[in-house]
């Protein structure tokens, strides 16, 4: 449903595949705060986000041999959405992940 919509809106470099939501997300997207569609469009068209170089690296190699490809996207100052596709382009799963405060 979200994927095929946003395969329509964007120019995806890969397939999703299904798409799988963590409860928190799905919380988030019910509660009309929350749009999936624009981070899943920036993971398709391969705007990786909030990711380190190396992580970035690895995903422009996974586009060319079938590997696994990962985003992250700060939403809060203390949350990243995660959206990981596996290997095979048949599962995309979008999840959230809290993110460690450094105290100083």
């Amino acid at each position: 449903m979200i994927a095929s919509s946003v395969h329509s809106v964007c120019r995806p470099r890969f397939q999703a595949g299904h798409l799988e939501l963590t409860p928190a997300v799905q919380a988030l997207i019910r509660s009309g705060s929350f749009d999936l569609s624009h981070y899943l469009c920036r993971h398709l068209t391969g705007d990786w986000g909030d990711i380190d170089p190396s992580d970035r690296s690895a995903n422009e190699q996974a586009l060319l041999y079938g590997g696994p490809l990962l985003s992250s996207y700060c939403i809060a100052p203390d949350v990243n959405l995660r959206i990981v596709t596996k290997a095979g382009r048949l599962v995309t799963t979008a999840s959230m992940q809290e993110v460690a405060s450094v105290s100083g």
